[in-house]
């Protein structure tokens, strides 16, 4: 019997934003699968078997309930015990066995939630990742349900009819089409479910206490006194009313409809409330209660419990022990947070995973006067996850920056597939916290030392266009700068300040975070000095001396920010005098309205007080920062997002010439007398792999003795190299089991004893063609247990480790990657030709990068690369990698979770994006 895969069961979002359970059919399904059939109408059952039907047999059920997961593959939905939709495929015998005729069911009951449309994502990932190219499916002319899932699918589709039934094909690859159609379902579908947690229209605070020093009393103090637009009701069994409200003992006592509830209450009861709430239909909750996944083992038990009952009553819920949630909205104005103070209306959404920091966060928005439009403390992201927020967040109108406290990561794909997209159309600002605590993991590859969990952390960011930030005060520098002025088109910056210093301090942080100061042109210069005084200069930074005053500042701010030389203005006020603060603050916010935004300004007014109330307007706030650093480095940031919006996507280039059945070959041989851990490749094997994938090796062949060694080198017409072979040597030059450019009999029968004489268990050697001249660079791979595989380039050779001059990006990888990864090292400096050394060909270089991604692809089992050295040689020439190991493992399917994103679905994970 076909093992069971275990670990392809999903949550999946459906159209109304109830939740389901997707996984694939198992033998024991066979009861529910019948229960499912004698649900059905008689029309459903016309369409799914092109006759009348009135029961299935034990051999069909036996049939459809019995997979091999490969050829035969069957998921179905779940809710709670039943099966509500079931899809399946089945490869096609004969001619092309790479077509799967496919047939979908659904319980007449749940028609229009999406249910087919999820099942045909999962069906169409699981086949290609098994080799099926392609689709058919026979419908009849009148079952529009199921022509409307094929034909919003995205993919391309072939129709034809014969004997009046339709046969639908079509290819089984992605397309962009498909990509989209997909994401906007999963856009649609998550932003549903968590209407009702934002734009609730009623809502129960269950734990209302009448103690106002008190969670619950807080909470519910909060909400009454922001003025929620639609009705608050207490649940407190102890109490007849709580602040003048009427309570009642249970939610279910409610007389009208709940949209979403707060439970605080101790966390043995939250269950029992949770309960309530599902009889009640309560579409969500906030679970402010601590004492589930973060207090031990006990806990996670209970936390799962608690999700599994909140999943099965189609509600979403955000937490447990969070501190809530809040929507400044004028048509909500729903405070449902205990933080004593609530942040002005404004245009950026937070999301923090840590609910004290929470509370420290919205103190500080406040008193920068960074509006908030929401704000959700998500806890122990049970359920709603950052991922999940990114989507209510992607066409939400009251939002236009996105920021993230990140303490961890639960699905960095879909992370990274969200954040690239809805990126491109609002900046995401995030703080990753611990940045250090991992440290470098064990590993017996260089790659796998020169990776830790914050090197993914950087390389998800850089590809997804994601604003990092290493503290909170950047963040909100950042942040305020974002939510108030453009991103500035470029890096060239002017300066207008009254005290020469803090310009002179601040262009030099400005140059050295790669901002630049241009020298003004003549007639830019003659414009500002009509208004100037002769002692000012005018060249950039523009110093108007401490005489200047409002009129100086408004009229120059003009000139600036209507010239086509600068990107942005940073200006600079000294209070030189004991009064004209606010006139001078009020003349930069007019000056900034008469550009009407179309250039970035911020300030800088260095005093104890903080910015001016006067730099604020209804139509235009200029950010003021306290010192000038603080000023560079924030424009700097945005300046980088306004390159980052400018860069290509790239794309994932096709390479024709792949052999991977050679390459699958050579591990499945390998593999099948391995254990569960599998191991390193032996040379032979690894040669096949990377040839297989067109990444050019010298010729090597292993020798067991002198002679043998001696007989291989003369076969090669020219200088060897000897490598000992040897489980023990992992970094063999590192203990001199390395011997180079050996051309005689005798130099190489004395680097054969010399060589294997440095371990204990010598099998041989492998005698390589020796490489000269070249530039030596790294390119690796390391499996990480989260973010999946992460691709490295660096210096090469035995110093990789020692400099760590080297940049990562998780696969897969685009052109552009590639491209970027090479420019980002300080050594590519090389391989342009530094001081008279021949350029290398980098070209070649950007191939045998994307080649790797794609092995990796086609090759899952792969968990350890490393290509070092790789030879660069000149121009034209290509790359020859004079030293590779390749570890694998067994794995029990081709597809996996933790390398497939699927929109709308969420593997099971004790932590969430």
């Amino acid at each position: 019997m076909a093992k069971y895969p275990a670990d392809l069961e999903f949550d999946v979002v459906l159209k109304d934003g109830g939740t389901a359970r997707l996984r694939p059919i198992k033998p024991a399904d066979d009861a529910a699968l019948d229960e499912m059939f004698n649900r059905l109408s008689a029309e459903a059952v016309y369409q799914r078997f092109f006759r009348a039907k009135t029961r299935l047999t034990p051999e069909e059920l036996e049939y459809f309930t019995h997979v091999d997961y490969r050829d035969r593959m069957a998921f179905v939905v779940m809710h709670e015990e039943d099966i509500i939709g079931v899809g399946r495929y089945d490869r096609t015998k004969g001619e092309d066995e790479a077509v799967a005729e496919v047939a979908f069911a659904v319980d007449d009951q749940h028609h229009g939630r999406g249910i087919g449309t999820q099942l045909l994502q999962h069906l169409t990932y699981y086949a290609r990742s098994h080799g099926i190219t392609g689709f058919s499916a026979w419908v009849l002319p009148d079952n529009y349900p199921m022509m409307r899932v094929f034909r919003n699918s995205g993919y391309t589709l072939k129709r034809s009819v014969s004997e009046g039934v339709y046969l639908v094909e079509f290819p089984t690859e992605e397309t962009a089409e498909s990509l989209e159609a997909e994401g906007e379902h999963e856009k649609r579908a998550i932003a549903t479910s968590l209407l009702p947690i934002f734009y609730p229209r009623t809502i129960a605070v269950i734990g209302a206490s009448r103690n106002p020093a008190s969670i619950g009393g807080r909470l519910f103090h909060n909400l009454l006194g922001e003025s929620f637009a639609g009705a608050i009701y207490p649940v407190n069994p102890s109490a007849s009313a709580v602040n003048g409200v009427r309570a009642y003992p249970s939610v279910r006592d409610i007389p009208d409809p709940v949209d979403l509830a707060f439970i605080v209450v101790p966390k043995q009861y939250v269950l029992d409330a949770v309960n309530d709430c599902a009889a009640k239909g309560v579409r969500g909750l906030v679970v402010i209660t601590a004492g589930f996944s973060e207090g031990g083992e006990e806990g996670e038990d209970l936390e799962a419990e608690l999700l599994a009952m909140v999943r099965n009553a189609d509600m979403r819920m955000v937490g447990p022990n969070c501190m809530g949630v809040l929507n400044t909205d004028a048509s909500v104005n729903m405070n449902g947070t205990f933080a004593p103070l609530y942040p002005p209306v404004g245009n950026v959404a937070m999301s923090s995973q840590s609910g004290a920091l929470g509370i420290a966060i919205l103190d500080y928005a406040r008193d920068l006067n960074i509006g908030i439009s929401t704000f959700v403390s998500v806890g122990n992201k049970s359920d709603v996850s950052g991922n999940d927020l990114l989507l209510y967040w992607e066409d939400d109108p009251s939002t236009d920056v996105i920021l993230l406290y990140l303490e961890s990561f639960g699905n960095p794909r879909r992370f990274s597939r969200l954040a690239r997209r809805i990126g491109r159309k609002k900046p995401i600002v995030a703080v990753k916290s611990g940045r250090t605590s991992a440290g470098t993991r064990a590993a017996s590859s260089h790659t796998g030392a020169l990776a830790s969990a914050d090197t993914a952390v950087d390389a998800l960011f850089r590809q997804a266009g994601v604003i990092r930030t290493h503290d909170l005060d950047e963040l909100f520098d950042i942040t305020a700068l974002l939510a108030n002025q453009p991103v500035p088109k470029g890096r060239r910056v002017g300066v207008l300040t009254n005290a020469g210093g803090p310009g002179i301090l601040l262009a030099d942080a400005l140059e050295s975070i790669g901002l630049t100061l241009p020298e003004l042109s003549e007639q830019l210069q003659g414009k500002l000095s009509e208004h100037l005084s002769d002692e000012a200069t005018v060249r950039n930074p523009v110093d108007m001396v401490a005489s200047a005053g409002p009129a100086e500042y408004e009229a120059c701010l003009g000139h600036l920010l209507n010239s086509d030389e600068l990107d942005a203005v940073i200006v600079i006020h000294i209070p030189a005098a004991p009064t004209g603060t606010p006139e001078t603050a009020a003349a930069i916010r007019d000056a900034s309205i008469a550009n009407a935004g179309q250039k970035t300004l911020i300030s800088v007014f260095m005093r104890s007080e903080g910015p001016p109330d006067e730099l604020l307007s209804d139509e235009f706030r200029v950010p003021s920062y306290r010192f000038p650093e603080s000023a560079a480095r924030a424009l700097a940031r945005a300046a980088a997002y306004g390159e980052w919006l400018e860069r290509p996507i790239g794309s994932i280039p096709e390479f024709p010439d792949l052999a991977i059945h050679r390459a699958r070959n050579a591990v499945d041989r390998f593999l099948a007398d391995a254990d569960e851990e599998g191991g390193w490749l032996e040379p032979d094997d690894v040669s096949e792999v990377l040839s297989a994938f067109g990444l050019a090796l010298p010729g090597s062949k292993v020798a067991a003795d002198a002679d043998e060694a001696v007989a291989i080198a003369e076969g090669f017409g020219g200088p060897v190299v000897l490598k000992v072979v040897s489980e023990s040597a992992l970094h063999k030059s590192d203990i001199g089991g390395v011997a180079l450019n050996l051309a005689t009999e005798e130099e190489i029968r004395d680097g054969f004893e010399r060589v294997t004489s440095v371990v204990d268990d010598a099998a041989g050697v492998l005698v390589q063609e020796f490489i000269a001249g070249g530039h030596e660079v790294i390119v690796g791979m390391t499996e990480d247990p989260s973010f999946g595989p992460l691709i490295l380039f660096g210096l090469g050779g035995i110093f990789v480790e020692l400099i760590g001059d080297a940049s990562f990006r998780i696969h897969p990888i685009t052109d552009l990657d590639a491209s970027e990864m090479i420019r980002e090292v300080k050594a590519a400096k090389l391989l342009d030709g530094y001081r008279g050394e021949p350029p290398g060909d980098v070209p070649a270089l950007e191939e045998a990068i994307l080649r790797v991604s794609a092995l990796i692809d086609a090759v899952p089992e792969i968990t350890e690369m490393d290509l070092n050295p790789v030879k660069v040689l000149e121009p034209g020439a290509g790359i020859r990698a004079v030293d590779a190991r390749i570890k694998v493992r067994p794995i029990s399917t081709s597809f996996l979770p933790g390398r497939a994103d699927i929109p709308a679905a969420e593997s099971p994970t004790p932590e969430r994006a």
